[in-house]
């Protein structure tokens, strides 16, 4: 037993060989490298193009965003790892787009900005065609801002409750077959084109039963187009209005169509709003419905049940035909306005989202 004891002190003790530890932290490429190397590229992209004799700036910058994304991939693999250099290029090619979204956007908005302000003024605000030849200077677009806000506020009349009463019905009440008919055919309504719209009210309201051109036919027309939008869009707001919201009233013996007023509307009250304006840009700027049945008028006409009547989509495609310098600038103008208007809509859709948000606390 002792001898035994003996050869285990006498013999040597084997250690591991000790671990190299894995650094914590690894070499990473400064902040300012995406914005030099994206300079770099532009530099390399309009070179080439220049070199190579393109003069699409289109080319120049497609291939100076291949450049960029190339050239990020082979920086960061060579600076830090491959798969940094995976994650910096996905995050390269969602700029990449990004960018390309915007250019068009802003190229477009500059143009109109830079074109409609030669011609507009308070004068070409607060005048119309009357006794202007499309060939001449002068006149304004009074009579087709009127003709357009009358346009879209009966439609917005007309679309806005029959679009939030059945986007109700299908949260709060529909099942069944009726359910999914309902829905069937909003979603089919969301993708008609708009002059199938325009055609629908001609047949029927001008050609079967009998009346003329008038802003409150195109202004039908635009409904259709409007109701689709409001329902999904009121829909979904009045999906995220939590469960337990209609429970807890409920449970206090309040019926379910105050539950729905009292409760559910006002929480949801705030996106309901926004999808509506949103619904009523959309149609702000449809030009079918209005060229087959408001027919337009140089004429100032208030009353939209009667006779025809200008619209600012309307206006921009007449002037635009004529060809002339003073008519394009005249349509320009128009353009303008249409876009300034769509643009306070969407900005008074925002305040009141915000305004009527529900309100969290800590």
């Amino acid at each position: 037993m002792s001898h035994a004891v003996q050869d285990q002190r006498q013999r040597p003790v084997v250690t591991a060989p000790a671990r190299r530890r894995a650094p914590l932290s690894h070499a990473r490429m400064p902040r300012w490298a995406p914005a030099a190397i994206a300079a770099g590229s532009i530099a390399a992209g309009v070179g080439i193009g220049a070199a190579a004799g393109w003069e699409s700036r289109t080319q120049w910058g497609m291939l100076s965003a291949l450049i960029f994304v190339l050239a990020t991939y082979a920086v960061t693999t060579k600076v830090e790892n491959s798969r940094q250099a995976k994650d910096r290029v996905a995050t390269s090619l969602v700029w990449v787009c990004f960018v390309l979204a915007v250019v068009p956007l802003a190229s477009l908005s500059w143009v109109t900005v830079s074109e409609g302000l030669e011609v507009l003024d308070g004068y070409f605000l607060t005048h119309s065609m009357n006794g202007v030849l499309d060939a001449e200077t002068g006149g304004g677009v009074y009579h087709a801002l009127l003709g357009t806000i009358e346009q879209v506020a009966i439609a917005a009349v007309i679309a806005a409750p029959i679009g939030m009463l059945t986007a109700i019905y299908l949260v709060e009440y529909g099942r069944g077959r009726l359910a999914q008919a309902v829905t069937f055919f909003v979603d089919v309504m969301t993708g008609v084109p708009s002059i199938v719209a325009g055609l629908f009210i001609l047949a029927t309201w001008n050609l079967m039963l009998g009346f003329g051109p008038s802003g409150f036919a195109g202004s039908m027309a635009l409904a259709i187009l409007m109701m689709p939008v409001v329902v999904r869009s009121t829909e979904e707001m009045l999906k995220l209005v939590p469960n337990e919201l209609r429970e807890a009233s409920l449970a206090l013996g309040v019926p379910k169509w105050k539950t729905i007023l009292k409760v559910v509307l006002p929480t949801a009250i705030g996106g309901i709003t926004t999808g509506v304006m949103l619904a009523i840009a959309r149609i702000t700027g449809e030009t079918a419905p209005v060229l087959l049945l408001v027919f337009g008028t140089k004429l100032i006409n208030p009353n939209p049940f009667e006779g025809a009547q200008a619209s600012l989509p309307l206006y921009v495609y007449e002037q635009y035909a004529v060809g002339t310098d003073a008519a394009v600038a005249r349509a320009w103008a128009a353009a303008l306005v249409l876009i300034a208007f769509v643009m306070i809509l969407n900005l008074v859709a925002r305040g009141i989202a915000r305004w009527k948000a529900p309100k969290t606390g800590r």
